[in-house]
């Protein structure tokens, strides 16, 4: 059976579908000893032999899913080339490659969920399964109901509306407020955008929760293994 070069990779826990992509284009994958640079390109995972930086990838029968609970100070990656802390060294002993679904900013934290599951995490982040995304936000100054109601509405961010959000006030003040957000897109930096689009500044951020998931108990910088029950109902928000 064929399937796209950069699910295959994905599924093989080598990189997601994204990395996997800027891979191919960069001449590092190869295809029965031939370098491949078409996105797109589809390929028979029982016959064919795919090579990553001149060594051979399978696909993995090793499937893990991690909650970790991101404390703020870490860029979501797994290496930096100016070695500043990464969300790696939070799980220094794990010896399976996982890597992060979707993003959260070096000074923001929460819930996080990072797996080898390429498939999965390429549908967790695609804007057609609307996935639900909880944040508690704190910024500067007291926005009004009003405010808060066309946020909910939606505002343009680099020309394009954003998608309709649930968001509350849970405490204010004069010169602060915590507010609740409930999202379903993904794009880079969204909530701070949003906020800021309405004149008030983000101070701190924090994912509470995440298709489903929430933080519990985990306490911050620590990660856990999701329960099989949980993958399953991953599983069944995007069809698999």
């Amino acid at each position: 059976m064929e399937v796209r070069l950069n699910k295959f990779l994905s599924q093989t826990g080598k990189a997601s579908r994204r990395e996997a992509d800027k891979m191919i284009v960069e001449g590092r994958v190869k295809i029965n000893g031939k370098i491949i640079r078409v996105l797109g390109y589809k390929i028979n995972g029982a016959r064919d032999i795919v090579e990553v930086d001149g060594k051979r990838v399978k696909k993995t029968e090793n499937l893990i899913y991690l909650m970790l609970n991101k404390p703020s100070g870490y860029l979501v990656t797994l290496k930096d080339p100016f070695r500043r802390p990464t969300i790696k060294d939070l799980f220094p002993d794990l010896k399976e490659k996982v890597f992060p679904v979707g993003r959260l900013d070096y000074d923001s934290e929460g819930l996080m969920l990072l797996t080898n599951d390429g498939e999965l995490a390429y549908r967790l982040t695609h804007p057609r399964f609307k996935i639900k995304k909880t944040y508690l936000v704190k910024v500067t100054g007291n926005p009004d109901s009003c405010t808060l109601s066309r946020l909910e509405r939606g505002v343009f961010l680099d020309g394009r509306k954003t998608g309709p959000a649930k968001i509350s006030s849970l405490s204010d003040g004069l010169k602060r407020t915590l507010l609740r957000f409930e999202i379903y897109e993904g794009r880079k930096r969204e909530v701070k955008k949003m906020c800021e689009a309405i004149g008030h500044k983000v101070l701190k951020l924090k994912r509470i929760g995440f298709a489903g998931l929430t933080l519990g108990k985990l306490t911050k910088g620590n990660y856990r293994f999701l329960r099989q029950k949980e993958i399953d109902n991953l599983r069944k928000q995007v069809e698999l």
